[in-house]
């Protein structure tokens, strides 16, 4: 669950973003789960690396299995479990075109109305930039017809500027950090 830290006050650099996002953590407090009894979905097996992707001298492309091994172990901001136990993200939305560089994720939230879409979003997209070298593009949206407020999420997630002032605010990034933190088993 989430534990909210007060906020700092807010500056001009401060986005949109980052005070949407800590006025629904404050609001959420960990009092209520907006979808307390969620479906839990088994977990993929773990990929098995072959001789050639170990092989450092040998071109191995990034391709769909990699990234979604990348983020599908995100902790979900309001639950003990991962964004892939929660088909949050799923292998089939992740599109890779490694010449091109780009990268795009498709996540679904477990409820049309999800107040923690964005930062769910957001928290694939720092794993992403700081997992991928700098020559992706990385395009982070919402399942199309999934929540209520997706056109409102994807222009955020999609705006380098809101990304970059969100991850400037202490108490937003220690969020995000703990949705990326790795669980202790």
């Amino acid at each position: 669950m989430v534990q909210c830290v007060s906020a700092p006050p807010s500056t001009s650099r401060e986005s949109s973003v980052s005070r949407g996002l800590l006025q629904v953590l404050k609001m959420s407090g960990g009092t209520r789960l907006e979808n307390a009894n969620p479906v839990i979905f088994q977990r993929s097996g773990e990929r098995l690396l072959t001789a050639t992707e170990e092989d450092e001298d040998v071109h191995d492309p990034i391709d769909d299995r990699e990234i979604f091994d990348l983020i599908r172990s995100i902790n979900d901001p309001e639950h003990p479990l991962s964004l892939e136990e929660l088909n949050v993200v799923e292998q089939v939305r992740v599109k890779v075109n490694d010449a091109e560089s780009n990268v795009s994720i498709e996540f679904t939230p477990t409820i049309p109305h999800c107040s923690m879409a964005t930062l769910i979003g957001l928290s694939i997209k720092v794993k992403l930039l700081r997992s991928l070298p700098d020559r992706f593009k990385i395009d982070v949206h919402i399942t199309p017809g999934s929540h209520a407020s997706e056109d409102a999420v994807n222009k955020q997630l999609a705006d380098k500027e809101r990304v970059a002032a969100a991850l400037e605010n202490s108490s937003l990034l220690e969020v995000v950090n703990q949705c990326l933190s790795t669980k202790a088993n």
